[in-house]
C-alpha cells in the first residue's frame, strides 16, 4: 500500500498583489481566507462551511481557519473597513449603482 506524501500546508494558502486586494485566498479555488472566517464568525464548522462550498477540501478550509486565527487582528480588521465601505456606498448611492462598460 502506497502511502500518500505530506502536504506542506504553506501550500494552501496564497496570495498575489493583484487577486483580491492581495488578500490571501485558498490555492486552487480564488476563494479568501476571509470569506472562510466570515462563516467561522458566523458559527459555522469546518464541515458546514464544506458543504456550503462543496468545491473545497477540508485541509483548504482548516488552513484558512488557521491562518485566520494567527492573523486574527488584521483580518477582523480588514472586514471591519468593507463594512465601512459597504456602508459608505450604501449612502451615497441609496438606490444602487451600476458598472458601465464601453462594448
Amino acid at each position: 500500500m502506497a502511502t500518500k506524501a505530506p502536504v506542506n500546508i504553506g501550500n494552501l494558502i496564497y496570495s498575489k498583489p493583484d487577486l483580491h486586494s492581495g488578500r490571501p485566498c485558498l490555492a486552487g479555488t480564488g476563494m479568501t481566507v476571509h470569506a472562510v472566517a466570515v462563516r467561522h464568525m458566523e458559527g459555522m464548522s469546518a464541515e458546514q462551511i464544506l458543504e456550503e462550498y462543496p468545491h473545497l477540501d477540508l485541509a483548504r478550509i482548516h488552513a484558512a481557519l488557521a491562518y485566520y486565527f494567527a492573523n486574527r487582528s488584521q483580518i477582523e480588521g480588514d472586514l471591519e473597513a468593507d463594512a465601512k465601505l459597504y456602508d459608505e456606498m450604501a449612502k451615497k448611492y441609496p438606490h444602487g449603482w451600476t458598472i458601465q462598460t464601453d462594448h
